[in-house]
C-alpha cells in the first residue's frame, strides 16, 4: 500500500508540473541566438522556414507553433500591475492548456487580422478585480519612445494553473497584436514551441532538432530553460527508489522471520518427510511455496488499499498541498497497469530471493535428532 501510494504521487506530481510548464512553453523552444535571458522577445525570426508550419524532417513532433511575447503594464482605476503579453495564432495547440480554463473560452486567434480577446489568470484578475467580459487598458513601451502604447483588451477567459511563476505574470491573446505593437511584419515571429508526442524523448529532440535547424537558430528544452524545477522533479525518482528499497527490506526481513518460525514449528513434520525419502531441496521448495502463498495474500490486500487510496485522491483531491512550493494544490495521482503488474512482480521476486538463504535451515535439520526427542 505504502509503494503504491508513494509511486503514484512521486509519478503524478512529475506528470503534472511538466504538463502546466509544457502548457505555457511547449517541450522544445526554437529562438535566435542572443544574450536575451527574460521572457520578452527581442530578435524576431522569419515564418519562412523549411520546418514550419509542419515539421516534418524529424519524427515525434505533435505540433510547432509560432509565437512572440512583449512586456506590459495592467492599469485599472484603482490598481497596476505588470504582465506578459504572449501571443499565438490559429497553430497553437490547445490541448495541454485547456484543463486550466476555469471561465470563459480561448479566443480564436489567427483568425482575423486583430483580435483584442484575451485569457488572463484568475490570479491577475482578483488582484485586479477584473471579471469575465470586463475590459481593461494595457501600456506597452514603444522601440526608442518614451511614450507608452494603450490598447484595450476583453477578458474572453481565466485559467488557474496554480504555477505562480506562470498565474502572475501571463496573459494569452493575438499573435497579430505583438506584431504590431513591435512593428514588425507578419511574417516575423518571436519562436517556435514544439509539443512531442512523448515527453520522455525530449533530451533526444532536442538535439535531433537542434543539428536539423538553420545554424542561426538554437534549440531549448523546458528541461534547460527551468533547471531547478527539474533537477527538483528528478530526485522524486531517487526518493521513490529509496522507499521500495527501505519498504522491500523491512517486508522481506518480516518474511524470514515468518518463514524461520513455520520451519521450527514443522520440525516434526521435516523429519517425517525426510525419513519417508523426501530430499532438502523438495522439502525447501514446499516451504517456499507456503511463503509465497503468504505474500501474495499481503500484496492482494495491499494493492486493494493501495488504490483504493490512489483512486479517492484522483478523483476527489481530498489531500492538499501547497501550490508556492509543489506547483500544485491537491496532491496529483498518476498510475498505470505496467507500474501495478511491474511493482507487484518486482516485490514478490525480491522477497522470495532473499528466503532462499533462510529456508536452507531444513537441510540441518536431522530426523534422528527431532523423532528421539519429540
Amino acid at each position: 500500500m505504502i509503494m503504491l501510494v508513494s509511486m503514484a504521487t512521486g509519478i503524478g506530481l512529475q506528470h503534472k508540473i511538466r504538463e502546466k510548464i509544457s502548457a505555457f512553453s511547449g517541450h522544445i523552444l526554437i529562438n535566435n541566438y542572443d544574450s536575451n535571458q527574460s521572457d520578452i522577445t527581442l530578435t524576431p525570426i522569419s515564418t519562412n522556414q523549411f520546418f514550419y508550419p509542419k515539421f516534418d524532417s524529424v519524427s515525434g513532433i505533435k505540433n510547432i507553433q509560432a509565437y512572440a511575447t512583449i512586456g506590459g503594464i495592467i492599469r485599472t482605476e484603482t490598481d497596476f500591475e505588470g504582465f506578459v503579453y504572449k501571443g499565438v495564432d490559429k497553430q497553437y495547440d490547445w490541448s495541454l492548456f485547456k484543463p486550466y480554463l476555469i471561465e470563459g473560452k480561448i479566443p480564436s486567434f489567427g483568425v482575423r487580422k486583430y483580435n483584442d480577446s484575451v485569457v488572463i489568470s484568475k490570479m491577475m484578475s482578483d488582484r485586479l478585480d477584473l471579471q469575465l467580459n470586463d475590459h481593461f487598458d494595457a501600456f506597452f513601451m514603444r522601440e526608442n519612445s518614451n511614450k507608452p502604447q494603450r490598447r484595450v483588451f476583453k477578458i474572453a477567459g481565466i485559467y488557474d494553473s496554480g504555477f505562480e511563476d506562470f498565474d502572475k505574470a501571463y496573459i494569452l491573446g493575438d499573435l497579430h497584436m505583438v506584431q504590431k505593437l513591435y512593428k514588425w511584419k507578419d511574417t516575423l515571429v518571436g519562436g517556435y514551441e514544439i509539443i512531442l508526442n512523448d515527453f520522455n524523448d525530449i533530451d533526444l529532440k532536442t538535439d535531433e532538432i537542434y543539428h536539423t535547424i538553420p545554424p542561426e537558430l538554437n534549440t531549448q528544452s523546458i528541461k534547460d530553460k527551468f533547471p531547478l524545477i527539474f533537477n527538483w522533479l528528478s530526485m522524486f525518482d531517487f526518493n521513490i527508489i529509496l522507499i521500495l528499497v527501505i519498504i522491500i527490506f523491512i517486508a522481506g526481513l518480516n518474511m524470514i522471520t515468518t518463514l524461520l518460525v513455520m520451519i521450527l514449528e514443522k520440525r516434526q513434520f521435516i523429519a517425517m518427510m525426510k525419513v519417508l525419502g523426501a530430499n532438502n531441496k523438495k522439502l525447501q521448495h514446499i516451504f517456499i511455496l507456503q511463503a509465497a502463498y503468504i505474500i501474495a495474500v499481503g500484496l492482494f490486500i495491499g494493492n486493494i488499499l493501495g488504490l483504493g487510496l490512489v483512486y479517492l485522491q484522483k478523483y476527489t483531491g481530498f489531500i492538499t498541498l501547497d501550490p508556492e512550493t509543489y506547483y500544485v494544490r491537491t496532491a496529483p495521482v498518476y498510475l498505470n497497469l505496467k507500474h501495478v503488474i511491474l511493482l507487484n512482480a518486482g516485490v514478490m521476486t525480491a522477497i522470495v530471493l532473499m528466503l532462499l538463504l533462510p529456508v536452507l535451515v531444513v537441510s540441518k535439520i536431522s530426523p534422528v535428532k527431532v523423532l528421539k526427542y519429540e
